[in-house]
């Protein structure tokens, strides 16, 4: 409720615009039935995008499990022996082989303004082996693909490669852990049909 000196004291700085067709298999909500909370975030993340990702309009579908999958997302990113430039690129080697059309995009336009490239995402996506990307995080997208493609075979060695390529022990295990979350957001965003804003095409070309 507005003041008289302030008549937008409490109003949300700006109004999250949740698209219908950020996803095709479920309902997207209306931004005023949600909860107070999400309603937050969802001006936060508008505001500093400039537009309303579709992964924050698809996911508050179940405002339980957005705030899960938020609060794990934010931990990773902000609370990591990686660089934010180097988890970009793992969820986009990792979107690539999954095939995972809303990641390849909107992670891809996070990689082209973290890593200041605007071709090192393409080539990712495309094949990453084949990307100008050193020896060492060469080594890091061996083990993210592995852990996606053939779970079963990681083994110690894989590990004692990321030593050796210079990681520490908390950065393999922040490794293992991107990777693994977006595999699981690759799948819900494949599940849902999950649709990139057309926004994220053009960033950081």
């Amino acid at each position: 409720m507005g003041t008289a000196d302030d008549p937008d004291a409490d109003e949300p700085a700006v109004e999250p615009h949740l698209a219908d067709d950020a996803m095709t298999r479920f309902p997207v909500p209306d931004s005023e039935d949600l909860p107070d909370d999400l309603r937050e975030r969802l001006a936060e993340e508008t505001e500093d995008a400039g537009f309303t990702p579709n992964v924050f309009s698809a996911f508050a579908y179940k405002p339980s499990h957005f705030r899960a999958f938020f609060q794990y997302h934010d931990a990773l990113v902000e609370d990591s022996a990686l660089e934010r430039e180097e988890i970009e690129m793992i969820i986009v080697a990792v979107s690539g082989v999954n095939h995972c059309y809303y990641c390849n995009v909107a992670h891809g336009a996070l990689v082209r303004i973290y890593a200041d490239d605007p071709q090192l995402a393409d080539q990712l996506v495309a094949n990453y082996r084949t990307a100008d990307i050193n020896e060492a995080h060469r080594t890091m997208l061996d083990v993210a693909v592995k852990l996606t493609e053939r779970p079963t075979e990681v083994e110690e060695d894989d590990l004692e490669a990321l030593r050796e390529a210079g990681f520490s022990e908390e950065a393999i295990w922040d490794i293992g852990a991107v990777t693994a979350f977006f595999n699981l957001s690759n799948r819900m965003a494949m599940f849902a049909d999950m649709r990139p804003n057309d926004e994220f095409h053009t960033l950081g070309r």
